[in-house]
C-alpha cells in the first residue's frame, strides 16, 4: 500500500487562516448550502486532507472559497495542492478584470449554453467583491476597439439598447428564468461582435460598451433571481469592466451599486459600504438628480447596516429630495434596469428602515413602492415588495393586514418563473405556521393558497 504524501500547502493556509480544524469544516459546509449542496464534513475530514486524502466530488472547490473568504484573495484547489480533474473548468473565469471583459465572458456564455454546471452553484467571493474598488481608474483606457469591414454607428447602438430593454421587461413580466438563453445567445452573436467593430466616433464606440454592460447586468440579474449568485456576482465585474471602459459618467458606478446591493443581500457585508460609498463617488454631480437619488439610498442602507443610523437617514432624506427635485429630467439608459426611480428608492428606503428596526415606516415605504411601479410591467418586483411589506405587518402583530397583503402579492407572481419568488413564498408559508396551529382563518386561506402556488411550480 503506497502511504499518502501529506499536503502542506493546505496544511500551512489553514494555518495562515487560524482557523480550527472544527471551524473550517463548518465553513466547507455553509458555503456548500450557498452552492444548494448539503456536506457531512467534520474536523476528521479536514485531518484525512492535510494527511494527502484528496476531498470527494465539489468539496474541494467549497474549501478554496472558504480560505479565499477568510485570507482576503483568490484561491484555486491547486492553489491548496489540491488535484484538477482533467478538463475541469476555470473555477475563476469571470473573477478578474482583464484588458478585454469579452474574453471572460465569451466562454462563460459558451458553458451556460452549454449546461455545465460548475457556474451556476458558484459560490459568492468575497475577495472578488473588492476587484471594482481596485480598478477605478485603469480600465477605461485599456482597449481600443478592433477594426473590422463594418463601421457602427448611433443606429446599432440603439438596436442593442431596444433589444435589452425588450429582455428586461420579460424578465420583471414573468422572472429570470425566461429567456435567459435567448440573452446569452444575443449577447455573444450579435453584441460582442459589434463591441469589437470600427466606430464611427469614440463617443458611439462608448455607447456601445454601455449597452453592452447593460446586457451582461441583466445576465447577472437573471442569474441573482435563479439563486446563483456565484454566477451574478461574475457577471457584475465584467459589466462593471465594459461600464468602466466605456467612460460614460456614472454607469461603473452603477454596478458598484448593484453589486454593493447582493452583498447586501447574501449578509456578506465586508466590501457593501465601500462599493456604495465608490458607486455614489463616481455619480455625485455627474448624473440626473433621479439616477443620483439611486445611489444616495443604496449608500443610505450601507450605513444602516453600519448601525450609523443618523447618517442612514439623512442620507435617505437626500434621496428623496432629490427624486423631488427634478422630475422631468431625463434618466440614463443603465439606471432604468430596475423600472421607475421612484418605486426603487421607495423600496431601498424600507429596506433602510427596516435595518434600523422600524417596521412601520418600512411597511409604508414597502407599499409606495409597489404602487409607484406598472404592476403589469413589474409584476415580480411589485410582488416582492408587497411581500417584504407583509413581513413588516406581521412583525407588528397585524397578522390579518399581512395576510391581505400577501393575497396581493400572489395575484402579481401568476406566470412569474423565478427562485425568489417561490423562497418568498415558502417564508410566507414558516411565518404563518403559528397562526395557523391558532386556527386563525385568514391565515389558513392563504396558506392553502400559498401550497397550491408551490405545488405547480415545483
Amino acid at each position: 500500500m503506497t502511504a499518502r504524501t501529506p499536503n502542506d500547502k493546505l496544511r500551512d493556509l489553514i494555518a495562515e487562516s487560524g482557523l480550527t480544524y472544527g471551524a473550517l469544516a463548518k465553513a466547507v459546509r455553509a458555503v456548500a448550502a450557498e452552492c444548494g449542496a448539503c456536506l457531512r464534513t467534520n474536523k476528521s475530514a479536514v485531518e484525512h486532507w492535510i494527511s494527502g486524502t484528496v476531498p470527494l466530488g465539489e468539496t474541494s472547490r467549497y474549501l478554496a472559497v472558504v480560505l479565499s473568504r477568510r485570507l482576503g484573495r483568490l484561491l484555486t484547489p491547486a492553489d491548496l495542492g489540491l488535484p484538477t480533474a482533467p478538463g475541469a473548468d476555470d473555477d475563476t473565469i469571470g473573477l478578474s478584470l482583464g484588458h478585454d471583459p469579452l474574453d471572460a465572458l465569451l466562454p462563460m456564455w459558451r458553458y451556460e449554453l452549454d449546461r455545465r454546471h460548475f457556474l451556476t452553484t458558484s459560490a459568492y467571493s468575497v475577495a472578488a467583491a473588492a476587484l471594482p474598488l481596485t480598478h477605478v481608474s485603469e480600465i477605461a483606457a485599456r482597449t481600443a476597439a478592433a477594426r473590422t469591414g463594418h463601421t457602427v454607428g448611433m443606429a446599432e447602438v440603439s438596436a442593442v439598447r431596444d433589444m435589452i430593454s425588450a429582455f428586461s421587461e420579460l424578465d420583471e413580466r414573468h422572472g429570470g428564468q425566461h429567456g435567459r438563453s435567448a440573452l446569452v445567445t444575443y449577447l455573444r452573436d450579435d453584441v460582442a461582435p459589434l463591441c469589437r467593430a470600427r466606430f464611427r466616433t469614440d463617443e458611439i464606440r462608448q455607447q456601445m460598451l454601455s449597452a453592452a454592460s447593460c446586457g451582461v447586468h441583466l445576465l447577472g440579474w437573471k442569474s441573482y433571481d435563479a439563486g446563483q449568485q456565484g454566477l451574478a456576482q461574475r457577471y457584475y465585474l465584467q459589466s462593471y469592466a465594459l461600464a468602466a471602459e466605456s467612460g460614460i459618467p456614472g454607469h461603473d458606478g452603477w454596478v458598484m451599486r448593484t453589486m454593493a446591493m447582493q452583498g447586501l443581500k447574501l449578509h456578506r457585508p465586508e466590501h457593501c459600504h465601500g462599493l456604495a460609498e465608490t458607486g455614489l463617488s463616481h455619480a455625485r454631480g455627474r448624473v440626473d438628480a433621479q439616477s443620483e437619488a439611486l445611489f444616495r439610498v443604496v449608500h443610505a442602507h450601507t450605513l444602516a447596516k453600519t448601525g450609523k443610523r443618523r447618517a442612514a437617514l439623512a442620507e435617505s432624506e437626500q434621496a428623496r429630495a432629490l427624486l423631488a427635485a427634478a422630475p422631468g429630467d431625463a434618466i440614463e439608459f443603465w439606471a432604468l434596469a430596475w423600472g421607475p426611480p421612484a418605486a426603487a428608492v421607495y423600496s431601498r428606503t424600507a429596506k433602510v428602515h427596516q435595518t434600523l428596526g422600524d417596521h412601520q415606516a418600512a411597511a409604508e415605504h414597502y407599499a409606495l413602492a409597489a404602487a409607484s411601479r406598472p404592476a403589469g410591467t413589474y409584476a415580480r418586483i411589485v410582488a416582492l415588495d408587497l411581500v417584504a411589506g407583509a413581513e413588516m405587518h406581521l412583525k407588528r402583530g397585524g397578522v390579518e393586514q399581512a395576510c391581505v397583503t400577501w393575497h396581493r402579492a400572489l395575484d402579481h407572481m401568476d406566470g412569474v418563473r423565478s427562485v425568489r419568488t417561490r423562497k418568498a413564498v415558502s417564508r410566507m408559508r414558516s411565518d404563518l405556521a403559528r397562526f395557523r396551529a391558532r386556527g386563525l382563518r385568514c391565515a389558513a386561506e392563504i396558506d392553502e393558497r400559498a401550497r397550491d402556488f408551490l405545488t405547480a411550480r415545483r
